[in-house]
């Protein structure tokens, strides 16, 4: 036994019946003294009812000269023969006296806070990191109980709960707690072992508790959970302000009592990045969230613009390119606080002052982007250096993400604004069909596609329709496009047939891919050309792996025109093959491009069936229509880029065409001229009667010269006066310039000086001269 201590035996009266020498030295008297006195008329202090007479833990002794002496009492039950409580061994030592021995210094020196509780959980032992925590001396620990050495916090209230339950099973516990010590402000975290403590004949006698600061492993922990989390939540879409949106939500509440993101105005638009400077800068606010309702309020609105001074954090970050912390106390935050303004917090909001703050700059790729904020004012902990360097991660991540956003939203406002410049912007009124049209950018992440319609006028009153896509998305797809939307004009200008057209755009796009345009035949194209005549009221189709137009009859009836498939346009060696049929008027014919029928979850058969069901429901005009349709077949959320021309056909009847066999006999030129005099009084067009003769007269002889027979003229009233005349003869004219002497020459240069436009067409017997001469003045 160490010489400090006193070994006192007591029986079950309490009456002292043995006396160490240790207790002589402890408290001056001897064992004569001693020995058939009550135990407790030893004690300073008056000792609480019970058994045994003295209890364990701290004890205040009378010293024989009078003064007190603390000391730490154990107390031990002592049975007699038959079982019944026979007396108590005392065992007292003063404070600290453990400490002489090996064992007593490691307990006391250990790097973890320990502390001994006996059954009722008061203080028995405590080392010197548990005083620390506590906040007072074991001296004056010993004895009190837990319940009553700090506040009633949640850590508080579990560690007493789990000190109760292994003094009451006996069973050890280990578990992780987190909350303030008594004698600290900051949150901790603690592993924390407890065991019971059992004297040689196996009773519980007490508590063990060993407890280790893992305040920093749990904040590593944290970090790393945020930065896991960030992987799967931040950037889910390419929105600049659905990315600034996420972060916010990533670090309220876990990480901060309110955050915000502010973006450079430039960011937002698509001008270049400005150089920053030691001036104030401007910040537009994109996104902001706090964890409690207006706590803090936001200084700045969503949207809205706000100054930053030079000297203010988010400033600092910007112009310096590394996390800035502000902390209360330091004058340049709190001045910058205090001229913020921000609006009082609602009655229900909880009030406190912001008392720290990180700014953290938002760099991608070399380039400031905007600045994030977190501000904590209810959270009790101030930010630290490591907390910037966990920011500063988030920050890089959201950074790439807000410039991938703006990137692409850069590319897809040059896409579309390139495809809306190659799309026809006002369709002319057409004798031929009434149209209507819709084209919907693709809204997914892949970008805007290469979909392409037009409505092409051509001699005779007739028009092309066009629909056709370049697979694949973004400025190389609609550069594409462009490219063969301009070769379908210059192709449809000379008046070639549906499949000889396409044979024609075929080759252009070989010829484009076996040049620098590789990706034109790594993508593809496909394309639906069809030509109306009003006058036979035949329309002619020819399809390059495009899917068929659909055609509601004016009883109502819709059905799929079938054309026979031909290979995308690219693939080269097949040939393609036009389809013929004749529609009545006030038939509607439906041109589409796939994105309108396919898709990743779409059967083909059954929208296709929806695409034909919509079109045959009433709608009051052929733009009502097209939005019926696109409502009834399209989901919310189309894939692909969408298409969709409508053309109602229109007839000209025999009140606006006339039709006259001219024999292979130059004398008949004459009357070919009187015919069109009187057709042209029958109309009422009796004044362009001359021009029109001398068109007829140069025509319809040039046809008999130089052309083989049958010789036809037509007249056709339309928006323009439209004189055709064909012959059998494939040979194309050409004008030419006559020289001084030559008998002839001049005929078609007189009729391109007296009419609007001329040219001439190929058809299956031959060809066709037409020339128009416009009615405005009418």
């Amino acid at each position: 036994m160490d010489e400090a201590s006193a070994a006192v035996v007591v029986d079950a009266r309490g009456i002292v019946t043995g006396w160490s020498e240790g207790a002589r030295r402890l408290t001056g008297h001897p064992a004569g003294e001693a020995v058939g006195r009550a135990v407790r008329e030893l004690l300073a202090e008056e000792a609480p009812a019970g058994t045994p007479p003295v209890p364990s833990g701290s004890v205040v002794l009378r010293h024989r000269d009078g003064h007190p002496v603390r000391v730490r009492a154990t107390v031990t039950p002592l049975s007699g023969p038959d079982g019944d409580p026979a007396g108590y061994i005392l065992h007292a030592e003063p404070p600290g006296a453990a400490e002489t021995s090996l064992a007593g210094r490691a307990f006391q020196q250990a790097s973890m806070a320990m502390t001994v509780f006996d059954t009722e959980q008061r203080y028995l032992r405590l080392n010197d990191v548990s005083c620390r925590v506590v906040g007072a001396t074991e001296e004056e620990m010993i004895g009190r109980p837990y319940r009553d050495t700090g506040e009633a916090s949640g850590h508080q209230q579990g560690l007493q709960w789990h000190l109760r339950r292994v003094a009451e099973t006996g069973e050890p516990v280990h578990y992780e707690t987190l909350g303030r010590a008594p004698s600290g402000k900051r949150f901790h975290a603690w592993n924390v072992e407890m065991w019971p403590v059992r004297d040689p004949s196996g009773e519980l006698i007490g508590t063990a508790l060993a407890a280790f600061d893992s305040t920093e492993q749990h904040r590593g922990r944290q970090r790393l959970a945020l930065l896991n989390e960030a992987a799967t939540s931040i950037g889910t879409t390419l929105d600049v302000v659905r990315t600034a949106e996420e972060l916010v939500q990533l670090l309220v509440p876990a990480f901060a009592d309110f955050a915000a993101v502010d973006l450079l105005d430039w960011v937002l638009g698509t001008h270049e990045p400005p150089v920053l400077t030691e001036a104030d800068v401007e910040l537009r606010r994109v996104a902001h969230g706090s964890a409690t309702q207006g706590s803090p309020a936001s200084a700045v609105r969503l949207g809205g613009a706000d100054v930053y001074p030079p000297y203010s954090p988010p400033a600092r970050a910007l112009r310096e390119g590394r996390p800035v912390l502000g902390l209360a106390g330091q004058r340049a935050f709190d001045r910058w606080l205090g001229s913020r303004g921000a609006p009082a917090p609602p009655d229900n909001a909880r009030r406190a002052p912001i008392h720290s703050l990180l700014a953290v700059p938002l760099r991608a790729r070399g380039t400031t982007l905007g600045v994030a904020v977190a501000v904590r004012n209810l959270f009790p902990d101030p930010y630290a250096p490591e907390d910037g360097a966990l920011v500063e991660e988030l920050a890089s991540r959201v950074a790439v993400c807000v410039d991938n956003a703006r990137r692409f939203a850069r590319e897809r406002s040059t896409a579309l604004a390139l495809q809306h410049s190659l799309l026809p912007k006002g369709l002319p009124g057409q004798a031929a069909v009434e149209v209507a049209h819709r084209y919907l950018p693709s809204g997914s992440a892949a970008g805007i596609g290469g979909d392409w319609f037009d409505v092409i006028p051509l001699s005779g009153s007739r028009v092309a329709l066009v629909v056709g896509d370049v697979v694949g998305h973004g400025i190389p797809s609609t550069a594409t496009m462009g490219r063969l939307c301009t070769a379908v004009r210059t192709l449809a200008d000379v008046d070639l047939p549906p499949d000889e057209l396409l044979t024609h755009l075929d080759d252009l796009v070989i010829h484009l891919a076996s040049g620098d345009d590789e990706e034109v035949a790594e993508v593809g194209a496909t394309c639906l050309y069809a030509v109306y005549d009003p006058v036979s009221r035949r329309l002619s189709a020819a399809a390059a792996g495009h899917p068929p137009p659909a055609v509601v009859l004016p009883d109502g009836t819709c059905d799929l025109i079938e054309l026979s498939a031909g290979p995308p346009l690219g693939v080269g060696g097949l040939p393609f093959e036009a389809t013929e049929l004749q529609l009545p008027e006030g038939s509607v014919v439906a041109l589409y491009t796939d994105g309108l029928v396919e898709g990743r979850d779409r059967d083909v058969d059954h929208t296709t069936g929806e695409l034909c069901r919509a079109l045959t429901v009433p709608a009051a005009s052929l733009d009502a229509l097209c939005d019926n349709v696109l409502k009834a077949v399209l989901p919310e959320e189309p894939g692909d880029d969408v298409a969709l021309l409508l053309a109602r056909t229109r007839a000209l009847g025999s009140g606006q065409v006339a039709t006259r066999d001219v024999p292979h006999d130059p004398v008949e030129v004459g009357a070919a001229r009187q015919w069109a005099a009187e057709r042209l009084t029958e109309w009422g067009l009796a004044d362009i009667a001359f021009i029109t003769e001398l068109v007829v007269s140069e025509l319809v002889t040039n046809a008999i010269r130089y052309g083989t027979p049958p010789v036809q003229l037509r007249l056709i009233r339309d928006r323009t006066l439209i004189c055709e005349v064909s012959d059998g003869s494939a040979t194309s004219p050409h004008m030419r310039r006559a020289h001084a002497f030559d008998e002839g020459g001049r005929g078609l240069l007189l009729v391109a000086q007296l009419t609007q436009r001329w040219g001439s067409r190929q058809t299956n017997t031959g060809k066709v001269i037409w020339a128009e001469q416009p009615l405005s003045a009418l």
